[in-house]
C-alpha cells in the first residue's frame, strides 16, 4: 500500500485512540519512540488498515471493524498468527511486532506489523513495463505462491492452523452460511450453485498454507523495477487447506476482463509478456513438483467465484447497515449478480 492510497479524511467511527495506543506500542514494539500518528489507507474492503508514523519509522496497524460483524470473519488473530509462523522461514511477508485482543485500546482488536517499502501495481496489466520485465514481475508472484506451498505448515507451528478433512467441503459450507447470513435478495445463479457445488467436490490431494486472496494488489514488489515480490499482505481468508484453491483463485483474473485492477483476459502473449493459464500452471507445477499437472479447473474456478460473490455479498450487507470500511462498496456491492453468473458458467463447463 503506498502513501498515495492514504485517505483524506478519515470517518468517526475509524479513528484510533492515539494516547491509548502510543501504551501499548511502548509495551510491545521494540526501540518504539513516540510521538504517534496516523492515516487510513484507502481500499480494502474487510479489516481497516492504517499507517502508523513516529519521527523514526512508520508502522502497519490492521483492526477489526467495527459495529456487528458475520461469525469468523475479520478474525486479525489468524492473520497475526500466520504472518508470525511465516516470517521466520524468510517468506516474504511483513515482520510482526505484536497482537491486541483487548478492544479497551482502540476500541477492536487489532495487530502491528512493519511498513514494507515498495511499490503496490494495481493495475494486472503491469502498464509502463516491457513485456520481458512484465513476465519476470508474474514469474515472481507464481514462484512466490508456489513458495508458500511449499512452506512446511508443522514446522512453521501451523499444523491446528486449519481444520482436518476435505478443504473445499468445509470452504463450500462455510461460504454458503456466510452468503445466508448476508443474503439480501433471490439470486438463482447462487441458488444453483449452492446445490452443485457440495454434490460435486473434487478430491484433496495436499495440504499447504493457503492465502485466499492471492492476487497482484495483495503484494508489495521491490523498489525499481526489479521483478521481486517483497511482502504478501492481506492474510485475512487464509488457511491451511488445498493448494489447488489459491492457484485458481490467481487464475481467475485470467478470465475477467480488464478492468484496471488484476483481470488480464485477452492480453496473455508474447506482446505483453503476460503468461497464458497453461504457462502460469506449467510453471507453478514444476515449481511445487507435480509432474502429473493438475486437474480440470473449471469447478475451481466455479468455486472460487462463488466465494467472491459471498464475500461480495457480505460487503453488500455492511454497506446497507452502515458498517463497510471502504467508500467503494456501494460500486462493489453491484458485482455480486455478475460473479455469481460467472461461477455458474464455469459450473455449466464442469459440467453442471
Amino acid at each position: 500500500m503506498s502513501d498515495a492510497s492514504l485517505q483524506e479524511e478519515i470517518a468517526d467511527r475509524d479513528r484510533l485512540d492515539t494516547g491509548r495506543l502510543s501504551v501499548w506500542m511502548a509495551d510491545n514494539v521494540p526501540d518504539y519512540a513516540g510521538p504517534l500518528s496516523y492515516a487510513k489507507f484507502a481500499g480494502g474492503q474487510s479489516n481497516p488498515t492504517y499507517k502508523l508514523s513516529t519521527p523514526g519509522r512508520d508502522y502497519v496497524l490492521r483492526r477489526k471493524p467495527m459495529g456487528d460483524l458475520l461469525p469468523s470473519a475479520h478474525a486479525v488473530d489468524r492473520e497475526y498468527r500466520v504472518i508470525a509462523g511465516l516470517h521466520p522461514t524468510g517468506f516474504p511477508v511483513p515482520r510482526p511486532f505484536g497482537l491486541c485482543e483487548d478492544d479497551a485500546v482502540i476500541g477492536s482488536a487489532f495487530y502491528v506489523m512493519e511498513m514494507v517499502e515498495g511499490r503496490t501495481i494495481w493495475d494486472g496489466a503491469f502498464p509502463g513495463m516491457d513485456s520481458d520485465t512484465r513476465r519476470a514481475h508474474y514469474n515472481a508472484m507464481i514462484d512466490t505462491l508456489a513458495a508458500l506451498h511449499n512452506v512446511d505448515h508443522v514446522a512453521a507451528g501451523l499444523e491446528t492452523f486449519g481444520r482436518p478433512g476435505n478443504y473445499f467441503e468445509r470452504q463450500v459450507s462455510r461460504w454458503t452460511k456466510q452468503y445466508r447470513g448476508a443474503e439480501t435478495e433471490h439470486m438463482q445463479s447462487m441458488e444453483q450453485l449452492i446445490e452443485f457445488l457440495p454434490r460435486t467436490l473434487p478430491p484433496q490431494t495436499r495440504t499447504s498454507i493457503v492465502h485466499g486472496d492471492y492476487r497482484c494488489d495483495n503484494m508489495k514488489f521491490a523498489p525499481g523495477l526489479e521483478p521481486r515480490v517483497t511482502a504478501v499482505l492481506d492474510w485475512e481468508l487464509c488457511t491451511l487447506g488445498d493448494p489447488i484453491a489459491d492457484l485458481s483463485y490467481f487464475l481467475i483474473s485470467w478470465v475477467t476482463e480488464p478492468e484496471g485492477r488484476s483481470g488480464v483476459m485477452g492480453l496473455t502473449g508474447e506482446a505483453t509478456g503476460i503468461p497464458t493459464i497453461e504457462e502460469v500452471v506449467a510453471r507453478y507445477c514444476e515449481k511445487t513438483g507435480r509432474p502429473e499437472g493438475l486437474p480440470d479447473l473449471n469447478w475451481y474456478i466455479a468455486f472460487n467465484l462463488f466465494r467472491l460473490a459471498s464475500i461480495v455479498q457480505g460487503i453488500k450487507k455492511r454497506f446497507l447497515i452502515g458498517t463497510a470500511s471502504n467508500a467503494n462498496a456501494e460500486a462493489s456491492s453491484a458485482r455480486v449478480p455478475l460473479l455469481a453468473d460467472a461461477a455458474w458458467a464455469f459450473a455449466v463447463k464442469a459440467g453442471a
